[in-house]
């Protein structure tokens, strides 16, 4: 059959992705720190765009307010001419824009140098030195020991790789022996002087040679020792009996043994893990008014202002050159873009924030115990918005509440039924196994089984066994056998 060409014409509809808005979604997705980032590097690479004080931008506003009642005046005069509504309202749209950069221009490109306020001055912890760290101190001691050029280059080798912890790990003794070409025993002489180093216990091997260091170290005799060495899975599990009948002692004389091994440290290199401290800007406020309302306020503080550049606009109109025009026109009509993504973005969370304080107004009350189950559906169906647009916007934004600073995403969660049929956060009953568990009696912690029961009796809660088990162990606490304590 012979191939026939022709030509046809058809219409169809397709979503396409411009680069514009693949832009306004990285920005609403975007973290506050990543965000100020982002207008960091535009306001480098586009000239249009400027950033302008906060008296410049109260000075703006004003004069836009002022600009706003004329130019509405103007319309509605030209609209009742005219009698047009479709022109009227691209009227409008150019009006608001226009005014908007005109009156947050500068007559000259730069920001020129100004005195800094206390506000834009480097914080107190950003003056602080460096903390010194596990690796710091190993070397300062391996250099006032009088170790030789050998063993010092094979100690250094061993301290290069004992981690945060203070263990020695990733390679083995015979790896540094084989590629610093030394004897095995030899660099393992040199292994146990580096154990003798503060903090003690330092350059072990393994949880069992850091404790019998520990334990030789401050004479805390044979028991101890026995125990640490033959001993120490029954010692994890608190099976104090096991350990006296295998090593025909006195339950009394475990115990107390086990009250010596408790105040070693299982992590030597802990004093010198000096995490810098992490400071959570959050994106919103929830306050509370006067009249017993709630209100989502945006925080605005430490965001650049940002303008276009009455400069280059003036440059645009006057310029000849087609190419140069061209680059204007684009650099233009992309700060424009930014200006409403940013704009766009700020409203989106202060929406999907007002939607959340609507189904968890007792949350804000009360606390995280009375947290209501809440999905993403729940406050897209409420704003008219995607739910892929709300996971967006609840990702790495946070919002300061009466209760604490949280993140967004922290009010979405599963819900668990209770025996009256209503609903319970899984958030708010991994608090209340919290709660029963801290209120516990040591000695007599309670069971899976028995928190489960408790939820039933005191809080209406159905839930299994297994899911307070997953619940427990989500949140990092040990089970009753390892909670219970003898001393």
């Amino acid at each position: 059959m012979p191939l026939e060409l022709k030509l046809e014409l058809k219409m169809t509809q397709q979503l396409r992705m411009t680069p514009l808005l693949q832009q306004a979604i990285r920005l609403l997705q975007l973290s506050r720190a990543d965000l100020v980032d982002a207008v960091r590097e535009e306001l480098l690479s586009n000239p249009m765009l400027e950033e302008q004080s906060e008296m410049a931008a109260t000075e703006a506003a004003h004069t836009e307010g002022v600009a706003e009642v004329a130019k509405r005046e103007e319309k509605e005069k030209a609209a009742d001419v005219e009698g047009d509504s479709k022109d009227m309202d691209q009227a409008h749209e150019q009006i608001d824009w226009e005014a908007y950069f005109e009156n947050y221009s500068s007559p000259t490109p730069g920001t020129g140098t100004q005195r800094l306020r206390d506000d834009d001055l480097p914080g107190v912890e950003a003056t602080l030195s460096r903390s010194t760290t596990l690796f710091d101190h190993l070397i300062w001691q391996l250099q006032v020991s009088e170790f030789n050029d050998q063993e010092e280059r094979v100690a250094v080798e061993i301290i290069g790789n004992i981690n945060d912890d203070g263990y020695f790990q990733g390679v083995t003794l015979e790896q540094i022996a084989t590629s610093l070409d030394q004897d095995l025993e030899y660099v393992e002489e040199i292994l146990e002087m580096i154990q003798e180093f503060d903090p003690i216990g330092v350059g072990a091997r393994d949880l069992c040679e850091c404790l019998l260091i520990q334990a030789e170290f401050n004479e805390l005799g044979a028991i101890v020792y026995d125990i640490i060495r033959d001993h120490l899975s029954n010692l994890e599990k608190k099976n104090y009996s096991a350990i006296a009948r295998q090593m025909e002692i006195e339950l009394d004389e475990v115990i107390e043994a086990a009250k010596l091994i408790s105040q070693l440290e299982p992590r030597p290199g802990r004093p010198f893990v000096g995490e810098e401290p992490r400071y959570i800007t959050p994106d919103i406020y929830i306050r509370k008014r006067d009249d017993g309302q709630y209100q989502a306020i945006l925080n605005d503080d430490g965001m650049p202002r940002l303008k276009i550049s009455n400069f280059y606009r003036n440059a645009l109109r006057n310029q000849s050159s087609a190419e140069a025009k061209d680059y204007v026109t684009e650099k233009l009509n992309s700060a424009k873009w930014l200006i409403r993504s940013i704009q766009q973005r700020q409203r989106t969370i202060v929406k999907v924030t007002e939607s959340i304080i609507k189904f968890q107004i007792e949350f804000l009350e009360l606390g995280v115990t009375h947290l209501k189950p809440l999905i993403l559906r729940d406050v897209a169906d409420d704003i008219g918005m995607h739910e892929s647009t709300v996971s967006r916007v609840t990702t790495n934004k946070y919002v300061h509440t009466p209760q604490g600073i949280y993140e967004l995403k922290y009010f979405f969660n599963s819900s668990i039924q209770g025996d009256a049929g209503d609903h319970h956060a899984s958030k708010a009953v991994k608090s209340l196994i919290r709660t029963l568990v801290a209120n516990e009696n040591p000695k007599k912690p309670y069971s899976d089984q028995k928190l489960a029961d408790m939820l039933k009796q005191q809080h209406g809660i159905r839930i299994a066994r297994r899911t307070v088990a997953k619940y427990r162990e989500a949140m990092r606490i040990l089970p009753s056998s390892k909670r219970k304590s003898f001393f």
